[in-house]
């Protein structure tokens, strides 16, 4: 752990040379989404059950943009580092392991999950869209998104020969999970056998539990749906491991 988190620490200075448009970006689209979706499209949605849509698409958003942020920072950035500038095999002359560097990798990129949806939580909160302190209690949910989803998009890392085989896991995993995980409508809305296939990804999961926290409310049945994101991200993280080792001792 103690090794990981030196790989973690030199993203971190990385990023802090690039901080400001990141920050941008952070508070920017997710204000853009909120704008357009929630008052465009809220308008003629009007309420869900008791719930303004805004409030409503807001709590999903905070999801959808830990999935997002993860998964690009596990693919693209870690990719780079990986096979473009060498900063992997620089590491590896270092005394740091495989395991060391995914796991720092991982950790870093649930911490650009976090810094994002912060943003997203106080640009909420300042439109008034936040219902109590409950919504403190996403800040750790986020990093646990974070880990999910940036140790799965590392397994597509680990098996991509180019940037290009990035666009097979956006357009068939991660669009159709947004889209079906109760982010922009609830998931009671589907078809019956869609909304229960829904529960199979781990998106819904943490929808279902930051909903009622950014509403001032409680979610129900909290543990298992910790447990399918915290199942998905062990696995990820494990197969990515398995993977890495053959790639890159080869």
């Amino acid at each position: 752990m103690p090794r990981a988190f030196a790989v973690w620490r030199r993203n971190l200075r990385v990023w802090r040379k690039l901080m400001w448009p990141s920050i941008l970006g952070n508070f920017g689209e997710p204000m853009l989404y909120l704008l357009a979706f929630g008052y465009g499209f809220g308008r003629l949605v009007g309420d869900i059950g008791a719930m303004p849509y805004m409030v409503f698409l807001a709590s999903g958003i905070v999801c959808s943009n830990a999935m997002t942020t993860a998964s690009f920072e596990s693919m693209y950035s870690a990719f780079t580092r990986m096979t473009q500038q060498q900063t992997w095999g620089s590491m590896l002359d270092a005394p740091l392991t495989i395991d060391d560097i995914v796991l720092g990798e991982v950790f870093w990129s649930a911490t650009k999950s976090l810094m994002s949806g912060t943003a997203i939580i106080l640009v909420a909160s300042a439109l008034g869209l936040v219902g109590g302190w409950q919504a403190l209690l996403v800040l750790p949910m986020i990093l646990l998104m974070g880990f999910c989803f940036g140790a799965c998009a590392m397994v597509v890392t680990a098996l991509s020969p180019s940037y290009d085989f990035f666009l097979y896991y956006f357009t068939l995993v991660m669009t159709p999970m947004v889209l079906l995980s109760g982010v922009f409508f609830p998931l009671d809305q589907l078809p019956e056998l869609v909304g229960q296939a829904a529960y199979l990804l781990p998106l819904a999961h943490g929808v279902e539990i930051v909903r009622p926290l950014m509403t001032g409310g409680w979610p129900d049945s909290v543990l298992p749906h910790l447990l399918v994101i915290i199942a998905y991200g062990a696995a990820g993280f494990w197969l990515s491991l398995r993977l890495l080792r053959k790639r890159l001792a080869s």
